[in-house]
């Protein structure tokens, strides 16, 4: 088994193939997921008490938040892809 796993800050580790999407936290739509998924047991708090600026969705149905930048993360999951990384220069 080949699991690529990415950072998502503060040493926190997130399986690649789990992740569906990375979004910003400002809207309200993403603040009531948010908060609905804290209600259910399925939230993640991964910001060691900083300010949320991902919010990651597992394949699982968790909702992981991150202190590091959407761009930031997506960059880290290109790293450790690289068909990925090809796709997106040409």
């Amino acid at each position: 088994m080949n699991a690529k796993l990415i950072n998502i800050g503060f040493g926190n580790i997130v399986s690649a193939s789990r992740i569906i999407a990375i979004v910003s936290p400002e809207s309200a739509p993403i603040k009531r997921v948010i908060s609905e998924a804290r209600d259910r047991a399925m939230l993640i708090d991964a910001t060691y008490g900083r300010r949320t600026r991902a919010v990651i969705f597992a394949d699982s149905g968790h909702i992981i938040l991150s202190a590091v930048q959407p761009e930031t993360v997506k960059h880290r999951l290109q790293a450790c892809d690289p068909v990925t990384e090809n796709e997106n220069h040409e």
